[in-house]
């Protein structure tokens, strides 16, 4: 099995490397403090054929692979440590895809152009005040109300809900449209549907986070809003699954992204423990930098390759014409589970080998550091969830602890 990048791939990753270092790397800071992805930025992405990378050129996008918009991740997530860039990146190329496979000819009509340009956010929210890993769970509701629905609840620690509120776009939504036929099946029932963050009956609250601060975290609330029946993704009370197809492409990048900071961590590090003399000597001479060191590139490089294997294993099967999810699931969950808390571990590592300074803003590693531990903490799936995934592919689903 060869899952090595070819050359169109390889061409992809310099283009998009030096765009990032020319245009993304020198504002990383600024977008941290001003709590901003500047508009420039992001219609230069666009017209790089970035945040819609696999979008199909009928709908303005390049009509490229999960390889490539995996690459796009880890350089974003290399070049803006902070992550803030890399969430709007991951979400509107990770969504855009599915909304590309799955939604309607007029849905995908309105909206994937103007992801695809930079001009319109695209994210996705599942997460209620009662909880994001319990989907089965979902308060939110949908009434058939005959050409359309109607859409009444609250979603929490949404990404991106301010920037589609004032420049376009919204979120795929999950919500309740019927009840399921038992709670062993509480995912049945449940329904995937495109919303304007700008509908009427939409309130979007931004949240303050400790990181990631150029991109917004909102409370949605929806309070009798009218959704189309166009802007149903996948098939009526059967959006569990469609959500699940996302969330498998969201976990690659959201990965990627990590190994990308964890990256840019580890090049810090290295140029100055080169640097950086102690008792006479470069403390890169000392095995208590030189061990941990190569530990952790190591465990860099292990769960970077599993991630490029997720994302090749997604492009086989679509250009088979299938999607098995339980066949990649569980590589795809190896990525989540480690990249973060690998990235977390260099970044506390380097900032001791940084002593004082590192503890300061003249280094990219604190914000790093505050922007990794958002996945961490269990963005796009907590770590526990990507084990319980695996637990359930290597042991069989009757197994499963709510079983």
């Amino acid at each position: 099995m060869d899952f090595s990048l070819d050359e169109t791939h390889q061409l992809y990753q310099r283009t998009v490397r030096e765009f990032c270092d020319a245009n993304l790397a020198p504002i990383a800071r600024t977008i941290d403090t001003e709590e901003r992805i500047p508009r420039g930025l992001l219609s230069s992405m666009g017209q790089l054929g970035m945040l819609g990378v696999m979008i199909p050129q009928q709908y303005g996008g390049p009509g490229g692979t999960t390889v490539m918009a995996t690459i796009g991740a880890e350089e974003v997530g290399r070049a803006d440590v902070s992550m803030a860039t890399a969430v709007y990146y991951l979400l509107c190329t990770g969504w855009s895809s599915l909304l590309a496979a799955h939604g309607s000819a007029a849905c995908k009509q309105r909206v994937l152009p103007k992801v695809a340009s930079g001009e319109w956010f695209l994210g996705i929210a599942t997460t209620e005040p009662s909880g994001g890993s319990d989907i089965a769970a979902m308060r939110t509701t949908a009434v058939d109300k005959g050409d359309h629905y109607l859409l009444n609840g609250t979603k929490l620690f949404i990404s991106g809900g301010t920037e589609a509120a004032a420049h376009g776009g919204g979120h795929l939504t999950l919500a309740r449209t019927s009840a399921p036929p038992s709670e062993e099946k509480g995912h049945l029932g449940l329904t995937l549907m495109y919303v304007d963050a700008g509908a009427p009956g939409v309130t979007v609250t931004r949240q303050t986070n400790m990181g990631r601060m150029g991109i917004s975290t909102c409370e949605l609330r929806y309070q009798d809003v009218r959704v189309p029946k166009d802007q149903v993704v996948g098939k009526a009370d059967k959006g569990f699954l469609t959500l699940m197809e996302g969330f498998s492409t969201a976990r690659i990048l959201v990965a990627a992204a990590c190994v990308g900071c964890a990256e840019r961590f580890l090049e810090l590090g290295m140029e100055y423990v080169k640097q950086r003399e102690a008792f006479g000597r470069p403390i890169a001479k000392f095995e208590g930098i030189q061990f941990p060191l190569v530990d952790h590139w190591s465990r860099v490089q292990m769960v970077r390759d599993q991630i490029y294997k997720a994302a090749w294993m997604t492009d086989a099967h679509r250009a088979e014409g299938r999607f098995d999810l339980n066949e990649i699931s569980k590589v795809v969950a190896i990525g989540k589970l480690w990249a973060p808390q690998y990235a977390a571990d260099v970044a506390r590592d380097v900032m001791t080998w940084f002593g004082a300074a590192g503890y300061t803003t003249d280094y990219e590693l604190e914000m790093g550091l505050r922007g990794i531990l958002s996945y961490v903490v269990g963005a796009e799936g907590a770590l526990n969830v990507m084990r319980v995934i695996m637990a359930r592919e290597l042991l069989g689903k009757e197994f499963l602890p709510y079983r």
